[in-house]
């Protein structure tokens, strides 16, 4: 057992909480998104939160752990949903979220320290130059930028830029390896595939620098139609038009945006299926006419309104925000994460809808995969047993529509099914006792591990969570 009163004494000068309510409470993210998830990981705690309020402060933090061999897990704001920020070995929560500084911004470019909220970035490069991020989660209010780095994929501004994994996308990182020596090492270009999207296991990031666009004072419209394809077929052809600036576009089935939307449903009939949609002023009228052309009734326009109050922006009914809404009104609901390859889409789209009607009710995010037009599903689904969510699961896959599960906390099991051997090989240089976010990649747990047999990877760390 790791000696915790020697550890706070070696960080002494630097933010530590042992206060066992407080630590279990940056202890979690929102894992319970999942049911599958919400049992395993219920009990995970960690010993101690360090909040580090400067790069030598991390490194320092790591080179006591290290010493000590405690793990480490990384964590901004815990908008996560499938247990990316929670220790399965107890040990230390890395807390980066007093690390908050917009330290430069340039002509298509922003410098910033990890902890920094993607909503003040963008708040501050707009009025530093009218720029912004390209996409954001829909989380952004509260979400860290190296949070969203490590954790995320796409979001909002995907229909037009891509995901995070896209080279350009992040144009550098600087992470701190976890050694006896802690290291700073800058990657960019495909380094960076070594660290994004990696959970914090195999560095910590302290400074990101992000590609920047030109900012618009968003418009968000919904747009009603009476049936989901409907509004399928009317996001797809938005999507193709290169013309009408958007940067949203969110197909959401009945009856979700009625039951769900507490805040809008005053603007949407109960069996209407609505796209969500952020478009550029500039953009409206091409948008009004081809909203028209395609038999789109506008149901709600945001500059239209005299006041916004009590309204929450359009990005925040969609990507998970629109699992979180449906949550607040029915716990039973849970979602999936599921990929709709181009070119035939639009029609795996009706084959899923067709096949699981309102027991999995459609939401989809349309954007740019490789520069082709396609669109992922986040459809609701309204969970019976785990036998039934795996059999949900193997029909989209059976039917060419990848799952990224979400009910899964592993890097390989959550989308990959296989090792990564770029951030395999890169833990093993930066953290050779394997102290970093311990559980996360099978890889390094279990080398033999079968991804074929169709088994789930449990931590056997979380066995001590269990009995507790």
């Amino acid at each position: 057992m790791p000696d915790y009163d020697a550890i706070k004494k070696d960080l002494e000068g630097i933010e530590v909480e042992d206060n066992p309510k407080l630590v279990r409470q940056k202890s979690r993210d929102f894992f319970w998104y999942s049911p599958i998830l919400k049992d395993q990981l219920e009990n995970v705690t960690a010993d101690l939160v360090v909040s580090p309020a400067s790069e030598e402060e991390v490194i320092r933090t790591l080179k006591v752990a290290y010493a000590h061999g405690v793990p480490v897990t990384p964590r901004g704001s815990g908008t996560g949903n499938y247990g990316q920020a929670m220790p399965l070995s107890g040990g230390i929560i890395l807390n980066l979220a007093r690390m908050t500084k917009v330290k430069e911004i340039g002509p298509g470019r922003v410098v910033c320290e990890p902890g920094a909220i993607i909503a003040d970035v963008d708040r501050q490069t707009k009025a530093h130059s009218g720029q912004e991020l390209r996409f954001h989660p829909s989380t952004a209010n509260t979400a860290t930028i190296a949070g969203f780095v490590a954790g995320g994929s796409g979001g909002v501004g995907s229909i037009n830029w891509g995901g995070l994994r896209d080279l350009g996308n992040v144009l550098r990182l600087r992470v701190v390896t976890m050694e006896a020596e802690p290291r700073v090492l800058e990657l960019s270009a495909w380094d960076l595939q070594k660290v994004t999207h990696a959970y914090g296991t195999n560095g910590i990031i302290t400074e990101v620098e992000m590609p920047l666009t030109v900012s618009y004072d968003w418009v968000d419209v919904l747009v009603g139609f009476d049936d989901f394809m409907g509004a399928v077929r009317f996001a797809d052809a938005l999507a193709h038009e290169n013309g009408i600036l958007v940067k949203e576009i969110a197909p959401i089935a009945a009856p979700i945006p009625f039951q769900y939307f507490s805040r809008h449903k005053q603007y949407v009939r109960p069996d209407q299926s609505v796209v969500v949609t952020m478009v550029a002023p500039h953009a409206m009228d091409a948008f009004l006419a081809f909203a028209g052309k395609m038999k789109g009734e506008i149901v709600f326009r945001a500059d239209t309104l005299e006041s916004l109050k009590g309204l929450p922006q359009a990005f925040e009914l969609t990507w998970n925000h629109t699992t979180l809404r449906a949550l607040k009104v029915d716990p039973t609901i849970t979602y999936l994460q599921v990929q709709y390859p181009s070119p035939d889409h639009v029609a795996k789209v009706a084959e899923m809808t067709r096949l699981f009607g309102d027991e999995v009710p459609g939401h989809l995010e349309f954007m740019r995969f490789s520069g082709k037009i396609q669109c992922s599903g986040l459809p609701l689904v309204r969970f019976t047993t785990k036998e039934r969510l795996e059999e949900i699961i193997r029909i989209h896959e059976d039917h060419g529509c990848p799952v990224f599960n979400p009910h899964r906390y592993t890097l390989e099991e959550g989308g990959m099914k296989r090792t990564d051997a770029v951030q395999l090989t890169f833990k093993k240089e930066t953290d050779p006792k394997g102290l970093l976010n311990p559980g996360k990649m099978i890889a390094w747990e279990n080398p033999d591990f079968d991804f074929s047999a169709g088994k789930t990877f449990l931590f056997p760390g979380l066995s001590d969570f269990a009995e507790a």
